[in-house]
């Protein structure tokens, strides 16, 4: 900071809170303190928009709202997942509740600070410079962060954790998360286990567990878990992490009662909603999945934390329920977004699925099936990833059932099971995908049958003695597929038998080419692309990059008609059906 911890002049400021007389209270106080710039509001929606439009030095929030699910926690929790938060940005939370939950769940969220009604003026600023301070004093940390230099900022993190410096707690939290996103898992989990020792702290004991997680020790991932929410069953960020630790395992129903469980303690959540009812629907429990991904809609369609995705599973919803209107009315919102973002391969993608839906429910067969044949031509392409694959057979699955039945669609399901049938939670979802077709999911599991027959029948070469010959066929089929879990293994046999393989360098670097160019694809969806990988962390924002990272939500003149269909549907009974 280039101004005095004490000095606010050129402070902007927003003030969220429903209660309009403590709203005025709260900015008397702020402009007592010469802060120069002061924006209130009494919803969180309201917040939320504020808060994504332009980026503030203070704000104070309320943590209940009436007759509102949103809280002040839930909001803070989505924009640092979201990454929505500066470093710079002070947040201090203001309620009148004192219990030790409240006090805790904002310890967890890295809150900078936390005021008890009723306050005095004096506390409210002392709390302010306090922050301030820290701030400025980490300042370099930061910095380095947002600049992308994380081995940097890791480096000075430990130092100050090490020296006991000022701060020297906070700045071991965000070393640790450093060290997971560098890939160093158990450098991570000493440092959290460090912490703990210090001090135990229950974002530290979910840390060790995340550390864990990413280095794949599940089992011991999931153990750490289960005493930590023993000793505090409303700690969300937990039941996040408990939730992919459980889609990892392949155990997808236990993941979706975990995820219930998060979006019970957090019922104003978007993410959260969104990442239940995205499993709900592929766990075939579509009238869960419409009214978490419906609510998830009206309360933040408008907001960069809603992800379109959850739009292309409401347009499944539409189509099964024959609803043309409000399929019309998803296919508007998504299209707004892609007008505004032509370059996002992934939005031309939603735009297509949702309106061959249309053309079918419109019965324009001939026009479905050109457009099929165009998302069949990007089946192979390194971007195409499971996101996508969980669409197509989903889109081709749904149109089979509607007694759409083309030659091709077989072999394209093939195509897409043989490359992402890479570990059994992967191949579940893809089945689940597909089974309102039967065939179609009958045809991933032999694909997943498949996969595992070729690594085994290759790993036999290398138990023969024949490590070249493994490497060899594991290229082979994985080049072929582009399956990374063939790729992978071909690249671990080299790594334990290089010194018996004459071209083992050619070999690794073609191993290495292969999956450099497919293994993202292959990566999760539901734990990773809504957010599962920072649940319980902090969200180390780094500077916004350009393109596709901003094209999620629809703008507020396209929100009306997607939260009005929201509304519209709460009160018609959904139709469930086995997906």
């Amino acid at each position: 900071m280039t101004f005095a911890d004490h000095d606010f002049s050129p402070c902007k400021a927003l003030i969220i809170d429903g209660h309009p007389t403590s709203r005025s209270i709260l900015s008397a106080q702020l402009r007592d303190l010469g802060v120069g710039t002061v924006i209130q509001c009494g919803r969180i929606a309201d917040a939320r928009r504020h808060l994504e439009a332009r980026e503030f030095d203070l704000v104070l929030c309320e943590q209940h709202f009436q007759d509102d699910k949103a809280s002040g926690q839930s909001l803070l929790d989505d924009l640092r997942r979201a990454q929505l938060l500066p470093f710079s940005t002070v947040f201090v939370m203001v309620t009148g509740e004192a219990s030790y939950t409240a006090v805790a769940e904002a310890a967890e969220s890295a809150l900078d600070s936390y005021l008890l009604k009723p306050f005095a003026a004096s506390s409210l600023a002392e709390r302010l410079v306090q922050s301030r301070k820290r701030k400025r004093v980490l300042r370099e940390i930061f910095e380095a962060i947002e600049a992308g230099n994380f081995d940097h900022a890791a480096r000075l993190c430990l130092v100050r954790f090490q020296a006991r410096a000022p701060y020297w707690l906070y700045a071991a939290r965000i070393g640790a998360e450093l060290l997971l996103r560098l890939g160093q898992h158990y450098a991570a989990q000493q440092l959290f286990q460090a912490v703990i020792d210090a001090q135990a702290l229950p974002w530290a004991r979910l840390g060790i567990a995340r550390s864990q997680l990413e280095g794949g020790r599940l089992q011991q991932a999931r153990r750490t878990l289960e005493v930590l929410i023993s000793d505090d069953p409303s700690h969300a960020d937990a039941y996040d992490v408990m939730g992919r630790v459980h889609v990892e395992q392949g155990s997808l129903a236990e993941a979706l009662d975990t995820y219930r469980m998060a979006t019970q303690l957090t019922p104003g959540s978007i993410e959260r909603l969104q990442r239940q009812g995205m499993l709900a629907f592929y766990l075939g429990e579509h009238a869960e999945a419409r009214r978490a991904l419906e609510r998830a809609a009206s309360i933040g369609v408008t907001s960069k934390m809603f992800d379109l995705q959850s739009m292309v599973l409401l347009a499944f919803s539409r189509f099964r329920d024959r609803d043309g209107k409000g399929l019309q009315r998803c296919l508007d919102n998504v299209r707004h977004v892609y007008e505004r973002n032509t370059a996002s391969t992934r939005l031309r993608r939603f735009v297509w699925l949702i309106e061959a839906l249309s053309l079918m429910l419109n019965r324009q067969v001939a026009r479905v099936v050109e457009s099929l044949r165009q998302m069949a031509g990007e089946l192979k392409s390194p971007g195409f990833d499971i996101e996508s694959a969980l669409n197509f057979l989903t889109l081709l699955s749904e149109l089979a059932a509607a007694e759409l039945q083309l030659d091709e669609a077989s072999h394209w399901v093939d195509s897409v099971a043989m490359r992402f049938c890479v570990s059994r939670s992967l191949s579940e979802l893809l089945s689940r995908a597909a089974s309102v077709h039967p065939p179609y999911a009958d045809q991933v599991r032999g694909a997943h049958a498949k996969v595992t027959a070729l690594a085994e029948a290759a790993m036999n070469h290398s138990l023969n003695g024949e490590p070249r010959a493994a490497v060899k066929a594991l290229l082979t089929h994985g080049g072929k597929t582009q399956n990374t879990k063939l790729i992978d293994m071909a690249r671990m046999v080299l790594q334990r038998h290089a010194e018996k393989i004459p071209d083992a360098a050619d070999l690794q670097a073609l191993a290495d080419d292969l999956y450099g160019r497919f293994a993202a694809s292959s990566a999760p969806s539901l734990s990773g692309a809504t957010g599962g990988r920072q649940s319980g962390g902090l969200a180390l924002r780094t500077a916004a990059p350009a393109g596709e990272a901003a094209a999620t939500a629809p703008s507020p003149d396209t929100a009306t008609a997607t939260a009005a269909d929201a509304t519209v549907a709460d009160a018609t009974p959904p139709v469930a059906r086995a997906a």
